[in-house]
């Protein structure tokens, strides 16, 4: 039966593909399907477009734009379950994104992505209408219980009289004539006694499992801080924040009850953080240790998603997650969650959230701004919205300055340099679409990337048109340093220019 069903649903799925195809009216099939448009229609949705996708590689694109219809379609559906409406169309959306890249289809992409947010903030409105909801129905049931805890407490202290009564009236007997009316009177007494006692024992364990069960619904939120997210990376981490009004915000949110745990994630063996040790041991957060696998700072973004998933399954009573981030890398983690049922809060600096995360969360704490040095202040995520020479010169900066995070590459800037093809391979793995952005300055490579370097302490040196990027904090040192540039460009055939981005 289960097969029969599934097949069922994929053939309507397929029928419905057709009819958008063909530009039918879609709404009447909708209408005499209502049944069939449920979470089980987005998961085949899913996995039939990148069947699809893979064994029809050329038709790809046309299909693609079949499914963004359709999903459009079945978004603006008023009837049925809209939250099951919104996953589908959710479902369309999130597969087409396997085939409309923002490098081959930039169009479509950005369509694609618009309708996204929309959906996720549709369904962001509805889940917060549905917790509230739950919330509500929570207060009242919460007071019946009160109200009837009550009346069982009065029924129990009636009980106890009622027995103290009886223990007098039996004592009575007792010392009267043995005959048998009394004994008959006796143990008819001593029968509704044993009854009182065994109602009184259950009313007591009731009211001792109600009491329980309210005090550990109470502890119902864990909260994840992403140290470096919080300290703008790692190069010259910024300790300007505090962790206590953080958490007094998180608290101060109606969805979150009682804490019952915290973690941070980072490198605590750098000596830089010591400030927040003492800060996170008052707090009650427990300090996770991420080692530096590579430049690439995913290792903490991993840990904490695997600890949140585990929590997930086997913590029934955590209703809400607290990730201190503005990373968009959570977005998918925050929807798994949804799909467990769990609530998302975001929390992070009002310039480094990701819209795309902040769309999927229940509800978004901004952290107040740091007073950073410019040169700390972290660079925001480029989107399409954002200016775009301004955003490449500031990413290619902040990769540049990463390459003093991997100790192998830290140390070929200091014994002569890293030659230009590897920087550049590095650029375009790192950067999307580098070569093409970098373009629209009008500018070569290496005019681009002096104006990038400039106020750092990177400098590029020209040997006949071979590129070196290196690390030479020696020249800037003090004013010595310009006799030492004299004795190098002097001593050596190799180097017929010099160009200091840096200022001395």
């Amino acid at each position: 039966m289960p097969n029969e069903a599934a097949n069922q649903e994929q053939t309507f799925l397929i029928d419905l593909l057709k009819a958008t195809y063909q530009n039918q009216e879609i709404y009447p099939i909708l209408q005499h399907n209502l049944s069939k448009l449920n979470n089980n229609l987005a998961l085949i949705l899913r996995k039939w477009v990148s069947d699809r996708f893979v064994q029809e590689p050329a038709k790809a694109i046309n299909i693609a734009r079949v499914i963004v219809k359709l999903s459009t379609i079945i978004q603006k559906f008023e009837q049925g379950n809209l939250a099951s409406n919104l996953e589908i169309a959710i479902a369309g959306y999130e597969t087409v994104l396997q085939v409309c890249t923002r490098e081959t289809f930039p169009q479509e992409w950005d369509i694609v992505q618009q309708a996204l947010v929309t959906a996720y903030q549709q369904r962001q409105h509805l889940l917060s209408k549905s917790i509230g909801e739950l919330r509500e129905q929570t207060i009242q049931t919460q007071t019946k219980i009160n109200t009837l805890t009550e009346h069982l407490q009065e029924e129990l202290q009636q009980a106890k009289l009622q027995i103290n009564d009886f223990k007098t009236v039996i004592t009575q007997l007792k010392q009267e004539e043995d005959n048998s009316e009394s004994r008959i009177e006796i143990i008819s007494l001593i029968a509704e006694f044993e009854e009182l006692k065994q109602r009184q024992f259950r009313v007591e364990q009731f009211t001792t499992t109600t009491n329980v069960s309210a005090k550990t619904e109470q502890f119902n939120t864990a909260i994840f801080y992403d140290i470096e997210n919080l300290t703008m990376g790692r190069s010259k981490p910024n300790l300007n924040f505090s962790l206590k009004q953080i958490q007094t915000n998180i608290e101060n949110t109606s969805l979150v009850n009682k804490i019952a745990i915290q973690c941070a994630y980072a490198d605590w063996s750098d000596s830089r953080l010591r400030l927040l040790k003492n800060e996170i041991q008052e707090l009650g957060i427990e300090a996770i240790q991420i080692f530096d696998y590579s430049h690439k700072r995913n290792a903490a973004d991993m840990q904490l998603a695997i600890d949140v998933m585990e929590l997930a399954q086997s913590r029934s009573t955590l209703q809400v997650f607290v990730i201190v981030s503005g990373d968009g890398a959570f977005a998918a983690l925050a929807k798994k969650l949804h799909e467990y049922g769990k609530t998302v809060i975001g929390c992070a600096y009002e310039a480094q959230i990701n819209r795309i995360f902040k769309s999927v969360c229940d509800r978004f704490i901004l952290i107040p701004a740091a007073q950073a040095k410019i040169e700390d202040i972290p660079i925001n995520e480029v989107t399409i919205e954002s200016p775009l020479n301004d955003d490449i010169l500031v990413v290619t900066k902040k990769v540049l300055q990463e390459l003093k995070q991997d100790f192998e590459q830290l140390s070929q800037l200091k014994k002569g340099g890293i030659h230009l093809p590897q920087i550049h391979k590095i650029l375009i793995k790192e950067i999307p679409a580098f070569d093409q952005k970098r373009k629209e300055h009008g500018e070569k490579l290496t005019t681009f990337l002096k104006k990038v370097l400039e106020g750092t302490d990177i400098y590029l040196l020209i040997d006949n048109n071979k590129l070196i990027l290196s690390e030479m904090l020696t020249i800037a040192s003090n004013s010595s340093s310009n006799k030492s540039l004299k004795g190098l460009t002097d001593s050596s055939n190799n180097f017929k220019e010099i160009v200091i981005a840096g200022k001395p």
